[in-house]
């Protein structure tokens, strides 16, 4: 039986169930306006903190292990389920950015005035947006080509194009 009393708050049987400003599924945390602030700032302290804890044994280590390291340890963290960032204002995407030059530049021990761009084209690493297009372009063409799941697939369609047109085969697709 469900009476509610108040607009925030709703009686399930004899308990009162407030609503909650953030909600985790799949270990993504979502704001009630859906605007991945509480996951984009849990993500990135996290990542810092690790970053803190591998600076502390960065002599200690090779370079070859200490770069392993680094990308076992930070790079599964922002790349979870980052295609559900996409399309976030650029301040947030900048937030995570500061953690990949932070790692860069840990790895390749320079300081934080250094340019980072060549580093992180040495390292081959994308910057964060480019790394939420890219996992989306990969997953488009997955559903595409039958390579991913079913559920995701039958969601995303080519568009036909008629015979008149210059270009008969369209890239365009409907979701």
């Amino acid at each position: 039986m469900l009476a509610c009393c108040v607009a925030l708050a709703c009686s399930v049987g004899l308990v009162t169930v407030l609503p909650s400003t953030t909600v985790r599924d799949l270990g993504v945390l979502i704001d009630s306006d859906v605007a991945m602030r509480s996951h984009v700032s849990r993500t990135v302290s996290g990542c810092f903190a690790v970053l803190r804890h591998l600076h502390s044994i960065r002599r200690s280590a090779s370079d070859s292990v200490f770069h392993s390291m680094v990308v076992s340890l930070v790079m599964p963290h922002l790349d979870y389920c980052n295609a559900t960032l996409a399309g976030l204002p650029a301040s947030q995407l900048s937030r995570l950015q500061s953690v990949l030059n932070a790692a860069a530049r840990l790895i390749h021990r320079s300081s934080r005035y250094e340019h980072v761009t060549p580093i992180m084209r040495d390292l081959h690493w994308l910057r964060s947006p480019e790394c939420i297009d890219f996992k989306l372009a990969v997953l488009t063409y997955r559903c595409l080509h039958g390579l991913a799941p079913r559920y995701l697939s039958e969601y995303i369609q080519s568009v036909a194009v008629s015979n008149h047109l210059r270009s008969p085969s369209s890239s365009q697709l409907v979701i």
